[in-house]
């Protein structure tokens, strides 16, 4: 029997070359997507591993008001640093100061990262400092820095230039020194300027009494928890003594829970849809081909094979396979990694990722889901070609039904109706639970009901074929209506891939339209200084001092952020004068009024979720350990430009000794001129890092630059399916081709032209392929108006993208029937007419 499955296979190798190269295409995604993630969680581990030099124990503040791993701690008192050092075991320890501290290019622009701007103190011991200098020597006055090689690269600064500091006022210093991070040109993405010591006092902490924490080497026999533990014995409250294991294994922990479990889970999802619709392209040839050989089962079954052994065959034909092609398929799936490794390198996703790392997990993942899913797929024809009765190898059978049932309309239609129903809901109701629920359901009503549409679909989308193209375009639309089962199987796999991109399109279009809804509801004004979202970046709050100053500005109200811990939570906050920002921005106020400097805000959903009202005391923790209760003032709708709380700037001020804006809104004066006012503020920002000053609508755009991004690689990585999808289409019409060689012949025979037949085939592939299409971006228009109003952003359809992805479908299914036409139109009529 396993002889039978090789001869079989050998035989019909072009058959089955589609399978195994959408198997082959599967695996590659979902092992390239698992081996980036695996490389990715190890690059992050090498940098905290190297984060602390050699340090063994550090001491820091024991307040965490965030939750992510970059996220800074408050001050502590410099005296700790004395008391440690007297601590039995303790070989070495040097005080740590960093604090925000942006460095400007060579042309007085801030140069811009991904990662946190940072400033602080040199370490003198090479043990302690996991920086080391590769050119030049280390600070040794106050206005002298050492910077890290990448921004020094970025803002074309060389040892002995001149430039400034922003921290946030601006240090004049000389660049003395470059840096490397161990072998790399920085911390991921993180800008590094160290000053002296005494430098970093001045500028970055801003008191000769207060440092950030203290980096401990350990005398020898002395092991990094016992040394921490007697440091511990000497510290005051709201300080902490934490092994650099400890500190290691906490930031991983935090990256693997956020952003890394995001990361992999984006990418499954993308590797997931590539399996799917190589399923339906696997169905569909193995559907065929049983189809195709329904004489050769029942001649099976004659000669005394059992249903058990007939199904053995076509299932260990499917495990062949599947497992060549994930075999394959794991070795193009490290070529597909180093690919994507690269594109996000370009793309500066803040990690600089050398080489791959594979882990144990992801062949445990990969192989049996690439067996699985070719198993699953070819079970139903293999189920079917078990159960072919002995007599149908004495006659003519049908190579596939020519209509589906009735039932399968039935129950297609009634999951559609459930699936419509809770994806209205999910959006009316803002419910995202019913609406996922309801999309998944939606594709699933699509796969059931694709053979009752394929018919009449079919028949419409040829009927301009038919008028245009004359008999071939006629017989094209006859050959995609007549074998509803089979188009509809070819068109699944295109509709997936293209209604995923439809949606996509359509949420980051919604998401956008959200936005700009937001801030045209929120700020009529016209022009935003705007310094990015970086978490350590931003401009004094003098800028706003000096623009509410300027004859043309009528009211200006900068917005910075930082994080506390609200209610006993980590917490990402907005901080302005509330009174100000009362007077650019209308945020929906529900409760009370932002009419005093000093008032405390929060969101409507926050209020709701919590039982508070304008009066209720809330608990803030602040970085420097500082708890204190304060009362909710005001409570407002709108919060894409705020967040869920608005903390009065005088309360924050008094608990940061680096308060920053990173955005001012700015109402002009009556006759003010736009052009005028953009050039005051553009002159007076270039003491500050030079924040880009904006137009409303260029502030929009700019807070969706992300996104943007994103949807570009989702593009990218959704194409691999699409390919899939279209190699789907090719397989069928070459086996459809195989399958009417006496036909062909005849048409042959009776007149048609070599051009004629290749007409033919090129037409019902193009039908085909706008079948899927026309399905994908329905649905997709669908989904992405129910999953986005769900999230309660409005419905934005980006006409032009869609009408692209509707081209490039319709000249895909063109381009998938090359090879199958030029087939076609070569066969030899005397041959193809005597062909059983």
């Amino acid at each position: 029997m396993i002889g039978l499955v090789f001869k079989e296979l050998w035989g019909r190798k072009r058959r089955m070359a589609g399978s195994l190269m959408a198997v082959f295409l599967g695996v590659t995604f979902l092992t390239g997507t698992l081996v980036l993630g695996d490389t990715l969680a190890g690059s992050i581990d090498g940098y905290y591993a190297n984060a602390y030099g050699k340090t063994d124990v550090s001491v820091r503040s024991s307040t965490r008001v965030s939750d992510q791993p970059w996220g800074s701690r408050g001050q502590i008192d410099a005296a700790v640093l004395d008391r440690v050092r007297q601590v039995d075991g303790v070989a070495n320890a040097e005080p740590v100061i960093e604090g925000s501290g942006q460095l400007l290019a060579k042309d007085g622009t801030t140069i811009q990262s991904r990662g946190p701007r940072t400033a602080g103190n040199w370490m003198t011991d090479p043990k302690l400092n996991p920086y080391r200098l590769a050119e030049g020597r280390a600070p040794r006055a106050p206005n002298e820095v050492v910077i890290n090689r990448m921004f020094a690269d970025e803002g074309g600064l060389a040892i002995g230039d001149r430039t400034a500091v922003l921290t946030p006022e601006r240090v004049s210093v000389t660049v003395v020194g470059i840096s490397m991070f161990g072998e790399e040109e920085a911390f991921g993405e993180t800008s590094f300027t160290a000053f002296t010591l005494d430098g970093a006092r001045e500028h970055v902490a801003k008191s000769p009494d207060r440092i950030s924490g203290v980096s401990i080497s350990a005398d020898d026999g002395v092991s990094a928890d016992e040394l921490a533990a007697r440091v511990k014995s000497v510290l005051p409250s709201g300080t902490e003594a934490v092994t650099t294991e400890a500190q290691v294994e906490e930031g991983m922990s935090e990256v693997e829970s956020g952003f890394l479990n995001i990361f992999r889970t984006v990418l499954g999802a993308f590797g997931a849809v590539a399996l799917l619709v190589a399923a339906f392209s696997i169905h569909n040839t193995f559907a065929i081909t049983m189809a195709q050989r329904t004489r050769e089962s029942a001649l099976l079954r004659a000669l005394g094979a059992g249903r058990r052994q007939v199904l053995t065959i076509v299932g260990f034909e499917a495990l062949v396979i599947g497992g060549a092609a994930t075999v394959a398929g794991l070795a193009g799936g490290m070529g597909f990694a180093e690919l994507l490794r690269r594109l996000f390198t370009g793309l500066r996703i803040g990690i600089a990722m050398e080489g791959l790392t594979v882990s144990a997990t992801t062949l445990l993942i990969a192989v049996p889901v690439g067996l699985v899913v070719t198993l699953i797929a070819a079970l139903g024809p293999a189920v079917k070609a078990s159960r072919v009765p002995p007599l149908a190898a004495l006659r003519e059978v049908a190579a596939e039904a020519q209509r589906p049932s009735a039932a399968r309309a039935v129950v297609g239609g009634v999951l559609a109706a459930v699936a419509a129903g809770a994806v209205v809901f999910g959006a009316v109701a803002e419910r995202m639970t019913a609406a996922g629920a309801g999309a998944l359901l939606a594709v699933v009503a699509m796969v059931v009901l694709g053979p009752a549409a394929a018919r009449p679909v079919a028949s419409l989308v040829g009927g301009p074929a038919a008028r245009l193209r004359g008999v071939p375009g006629a017989l094209a639309r006859g050959n995609a209506s007549r074998s509803p089962h089979r188009t509809a199987g070819a068109a699944a796999a295109l509709m997936i891939g293209v209604g995923v991109v439809t949606l996509m399109t359509v949420f980051i279009g919604s998401l956008g339209a959200s936005l700009e809804n937001s801030v045209a509801g929120s700020f009529k004004g016209p022009i935003v200084v705007n310094a990015g979202n970086n978490e350590t970046g931003g401009f004094s709050t003098r800028l706003v001092q000096e623009a509410a100053k300027l004859p043309q500005v009528s009211a200006v109200a900068g917005v910075g952020s930082g994080n506390l811990r609200v209610d006993g939570e980590p917490s990402v906050v907005s901080v302005a004068d509330p009174s100000a920002l009362g007077r650019v921005l209308d945020l929906g106020v529900d409760q009370g009024a932002l009419s005093d400097a000093g008032t405390f805000a929060v969101s409507k959903s926050v209020a709701d979720e919590k039982g508070w009202s304008t009066g209720s005391q809330v608990d803030v923790t602040f970085a420097d350990g500082a708890v204190q209760r304060l009362t909710v003032g005001a409570v407002y709708e709108n919060t894409d430009l705020t967040g869920d709380y608005l903390v009065p700037r005088s309360e924050w001020d008094a608990h940061t000794r680096q308060p920053l804006d990173n955005r001012a809104f700015v109402e002009l004066a009556p006759g003010a001129s736009t052009a005028a006012v953009v050039r005051a503020l553009t002159d007076l920002g270039k003491q500050y890092g030079a924040p880009e000053v904006q137009s409303r609508d260029d502030f929009v755009a700019s807070q969706t630059e992300e996104q943007q991004g994103f949807i570009t690689v989702v593009y990218g990585l959704l194409i691999l399916a699409i390919v899939i999808a279209l190699m789907g289409i090719a397989n069928t019409l070459s086996l459809a081709v195989h399958e009417r060689t006496r036909e062909l012949g005849l048409l042959r025979a009776v007149g048609a032209t070599r051009p004629q037949i290749r007409s033919m085939v090129r037409w019902e592939s193009v039908i085909v392929a706008l079948f899927g299409t026309a399905g994908g971006l329905g649905l997709g228009l669908f989904l992405g108006w129910g999953l986005g109003g769900a999230l309660g952003n409005p419905f934005a359809s980006p006409v032009a993208q869609l009408v692209v992805i509707a081209l490039v479908g319709a000249v895909a299914g063109a381009l998938a029937a090359i090879r199958p036409a030029r087939r076609a139109a070569r066969l030899a009529i005397l041959s193809a007419i005597s062909a059983p």
